[in-house]
């Protein structure tokens, strides 16, 4: 693997930054995470070197002064809003996070339901959290926001949400995702607490966009394709340019709400300690990029990898044409297509010769693997063994799974589960080959081969299976699909790996 960026630069100069504006604060400094704390997947293919988990590792240096607020949009439970990398949803992810979180020695206070308008799913999620001893409030929808300043600034505003009651000096504020409504939690905190005679300070900590990047810089694109859903929109920051006469690049919704940020501070303190919504970040991350050429090269790959999201949650009715539309337009602005991904163009060739469905894989040396649907297996089973079989150094033709042992667990699929499809999915070829491997040294070699498909890249020309998908997720392969449900016309074959 290429890197393209110094994680160990990061964490050292993000972590000084950090401690500098805690201390530009007196009680209280509510700091507002954006991005995942923990596992930022995104950050780390966009930017090579990355650790998913660098956020919490510099948060770990803190825990002693640091208390956690997590939040949740009552409409993304509203809608069950999938969070794409795990393939859970946003409420299930709160629980997972608050576990890994505490686990971890940190101290979690509570839940905030934000976008609250009395939602019923809202409402018994919140009793299905406090019947697990869990503290939960509720911030309300105020009409107007975010422009309303007088509104939103007043007693009908921020005044109307519950108060969170916390203990610490450092309240780190996150979510599953973003549009949860973090920023307005740590406003209406800081209204909350002005008015409790606490002086409380705002800080942000946000990977995206990159400030000091292009504003079309490949790394800020894919930011935007990222957040396709939400219509966020990368800009320049006009308040920074106005103060400083320097061009940084922020997004629509930090820029909307900074005129809100300034009313509360100059009520708290009688003046704003930002002139701009840059200045409220501390967000280091462009300074530490080693390698510009691979960061621009794996973003422009993660924005082709997010076109092929959104064409597939479309046809799938979760997404919008607009959605699509957007991420069409920003690989224009690339200047790629999704040719420029190795494994489509692969699996797209093959698709020619077979016709039947077909997969392709890139390997982290750059070779690239081809499989197609047969009687016995689909595409992506046939391929996860030919690629295992290649890293492994067994010759192709040798059959890791014998047909003999196939054709009894599809007779129990379609006879006993009463299935459809009798092919093999990913999961149960690893398991097939998992009991084999007690006897067979191949399938032995190949199962230590898992590891090494970590960065890998797949393209199907069917859309898989839940189950085919969370097993490439689990292997950190990257994985993009055609939006076709079936290939018709399927050539009959009977060898199970091709």
């Amino acid at each position: 693997m290429k890197y393209g960026f110094d994680n160990e630069k990061y964490l050292k100069i993000q972590s000084e930054h950090i401690k500098q504006r805690i201390a530009t604060f007196g009680d209280k400094l509510y700091m507002e995470f954006g991005g995942k704390l923990f596992d930022d997947f995104h950050a780390s293919r966009v930017l090579p070197g990355f650790e998913p988990d660098s956020k919490l590792k510099m948060l770990m240096q803190m825990k002693d002064d640091a208390e956690i607020v997590i939040v949740i949009s009552a409409l993304d439970i509203e809608k069950n809003k999938i969070r794409s990398d795990l393939g859970i949803t946003y409420d299930m992810d709160v629980l997972r996070l608050r576990d890994e979180f505490m686990d971890r020695g940190l101290s979690v206070n509570s839940v905030v339901i934000t976008h609250f308008n009395g939602q019923a799913s809202a409402e018994a999620y919140r009793k299905r959290l406090e019947g697990m001893g869990i503290q939960v409030y509720y911030h309300h929808t105020i009409e107007g926001y975010p422009h309303n300043v007088a509104l939103i600034d007043s007693d009908e505003g921020f005044g109307k949400n519950d108060y969170v009651e916390t203990t610490k000096p450092l309240v780190v504020v996150t979510a599953p995702g973003p549009g949860s409504g973090k920023m307005a939690v740590c406003l209406s905190q800081l209204y909350q607490e002005n008015k409790r005679g606490i002086k409380a300070g705002y800080a942000k900590f946000e990977t995206f966009p990159i400030w000091n990047l292009p504003l079309n810089h490949p790394v800020n694109l894919a930011y935007e394709a990222a957040t396709a859903d939400l219509e966020d929109v990368n800009m320049i920051d006009p308040f920074h340019l106005d103060a400083y006469g320097e061009t940084a690049v922020n997004y629509n919704r930090d820029v909307e709400i900074f005129p809100v940020m300034n009313a509360l501070f100059d009520d708290i303190y009688g003046f704003s300690p930002y002139k701009s919504p840059t200045d409220m970040g501390v967000n280091m991350a462009g300074y530490c990029i080693s390698d510009d050429e691979v960061c621009r090269e794996a973003s422009k790959q993660e924005i082709i990898r997010r076109y092929y999201t959104a064409i597939c949650n479309f046809a799938e009715g979760k997404a919008t044409e607009a959605e699509v539309a957007k991420i069409a337009l920003l690989m224009k602005k690339a200047k790629i297509t999704t040719d420029d991904r190795r494994s489509t163009v692969a699996a797209k060739e093959r698709l020619e010769m077979a016709q039947s469905a077909t997969a392709a894989i890139e390997l982290e040396d750059g070779t690239i693997l081809t499989a197609e649907t047969s009687s016995l297996l689909g595409p992506s089973a046939a391929l996860l063994l030919n690629a295992l079989k290649y890293l492994a150094g067994i010759p192709h033709y040798v059959k890791l799974i014998p047909q003999t042992m196939i054709a009894p667990i599809q007779k129990t699929k379609v006879n006993y589960l009463h299935g459809h499809n009798p092919r093999l999915h990913t999961d149960e070829v690893l398991v097939s080959i998992s009991i084999i491997s007690l006897i067979d040294e191949n399938c032995k070699l190949a199962l230590d081969q898992l590891p090494n498909l970590k960065g890998a890249q797949v393209h199907s020309t069917v859309m898989l299976s839940e189950v085919d998908r969370k097993t490439f997720n689990k292997l950190g392969i990257g994985l993009t699909c055609d939006p076709v449900r079936k290939i018709k016309h399927l050539r009959k074959k009977e060898a199970e790996e091709e």
